[in-house]
């Protein structure tokens, strides 16, 4: 199973009010795990950037001033990401944002229902904690230590971490399955261990003289000799 681990960062909070994308980060989990695949882009947003929005990611003007425009990492974008359900911290914000992107550059939109918002997940496990990235990173014990200020393929990492946490933790099969061997994980079969010799069970002539002296030193036996 293939998923995709995706997050932005943004010129500001409301992609309808002329806010951009700058940066788009995704990571590739196959069967939960991180296959080491990732995606990221920094993106011209055609626009200054707020101090406020600045403050958040540390990203410049003069900085994006020298990056492409997101039509032109939008093919290579969707190409990643392909038909991938979508991990995504309040997806709502971040397919919002993508979509309107998405929109400007002629191509069509990535449906919401392929995304798995683990705000949400947080919530329901979680009631009445808080479910912001760091607080779920603190709870899971997942070293966000370098997230001095946001980047969007690094909260991607430390987010695809903590979806695992939310989803049953690094051991989701609980560890009950019997370890493969390493004759099995190559294809080969390991020979069968040499059988032994089958024991005899029928008693010898000393032991029924044993047993037959035992029954009659006891009183009252419930069976015979």
């Amino acid at each position: 199973m293939r998923e995709i681990v995706l997050d932005t960062e943004t010129t500001g909070l409301d992609p309808a009010s002329g806010h951009r994308i700058v940066e788009i980060g995704c990571v590739e989990l196959l069967h939960r795990i991180p296959s080491g695949i990732t995606f990221q882009r920094y993106v011209n947003p055609e626009r200054e950037m707020p101090p406020e929005a600045r403050a958040v990611h540390g990203l410049t003007d003069a900085f994006l001033g020298g990056q492409p425009l997101f039509a032109d990492v939008a093919v290579d974008f969707l190409e990643f990401i392909g038909d991938a359900p979508l991990v995504i911290h309040n997806a709502e914000f971040d397919l919002g944002f993508v979509n309107a992107e998405l929109a400007r550059a002629g191509l069509g939109a990535v449906a919401p229902a392929r995304a798995i918002d683990t705000v949400l997940l947080a919530r329901r496990k979680f009631p009445g904690a808080p479910a912001s990235l760091d607080a779920l990173c603190r709870r899971f014990g997942v070293d966000n230590s370098g997230r001095a200020v946001h980047g969007a393929l690094l909260d991607a990492s430390l987010l695809a971490e903590v979806y695992l946490e939310l989803t049953g933790g690094r051991q989701a099969g609980l560890g009950l399955a019997p370890a493969e061997s390493a004759a099995n994980r190559a294809g080969a079969s390991a020979p069968m261990a040499a059988r032994r010799a089958p024991r005899p069970h029928e008693p010898s002539a000393d032991e029924l003289a044993a047993h037959a002296a035992l029954i009659a030193r006891l009183k009252n036996p419930v069976w015979g000799s």
